[in-house]
């Protein structure tokens, strides 16, 4: 006679399944809520001063920015805008070469930046960088003429830049001011992900202090 599961066991194992998946959304919320409180204690952007809002780039195959790129592109833009409104005068950079596909993720972000979200302030690019601490060095030019920057990019991810500036120019990072990087909501699917890489990221980070050498954006 064949097997058949108790009656009710198909409910028991679907109520689990969404509980185990909203206990994970949970995690990578609270996670990313975190890394946003301990940026907002960074100083407050000086009013009418000038800012340079970095959006960090990240792997992309195709012609068209993907969906990391552009939910850091909405964090830049939004940082941006919330800055201008304020009396800053604010420069976006987008930052990211040309790592899995042929067009650098910096023209990849300007294009998203300028003609899906309407930005139209001024947008600069650098397209060389392979990887987070080589976004930091090569942005450093832009950096270093701002009286305040920010880093664009999912909680932990600006984490790590902030870090990588700080090894590189303690000076510079004493000028880093917080980013709108957190969103209750705001790709709830993805941020577990990046929470999990993140925490693992930033523990090399803490451990290794010389400049990284694996290739890749992140």
């Amino acid at each position: 006679m064949p097997w058949r599961a108790p009656r009710g066991t198909s409910w028991r194992l679907l109520v689990g399944a969404g509980s185990a998946l909203l206990a994970v959304i949970g995690w990578g919320e609270l996670v990313h809520l975190r890394a946003a409180i301990r940026e907002r204690r960074l100083v407050a952007p000086t009013l009418g001063g000038n800012l340079v809002v970095v959006i960090l780039g990240f792997g992309n195959r195709g012609g068209r920015a993907n969906v990391v790129n552009r939910w850091r592109a909405r964090i830049g833009v939004r940082t941006a805008r919330a800055a201008r409104a304020s009396g800053s005068a604010v420069t976006i950079v987008c930052s990211g070469g040309a790592v899995h596909g042929p067009v650098p993720e910096a023209v990849l972000l300007r294009e998203y930046v300028l003609h899906d979200l309407g930005w139209d302030g001024p947008v600069v690019i650098e397209p060389r960088s392979t990887s987070t601490w080589e976004n930091v060095r090569n942005t450093l030019p832009s950096v270093e003429c701002a009286e305040s920057t920010a880093f664009a990019s999912n909680g932990l991810h600006a984490e790590k830049a902030r870090l990588y500036l700080a090894r590189q120019r303690p000076d510079l990072a004493e000028r880093m001011v917080p980013a709108m990087t957190y969103r209750l909501g705001e790709m709830p699917f993805l941020k577990p992900v990046f929470a999990a890489v993140g925490l693992w990221k930033l523990r090399s980070v803490f451990h290794v202090k010389r400049a990284p050498r694996r290739r890749g954006t992140d």
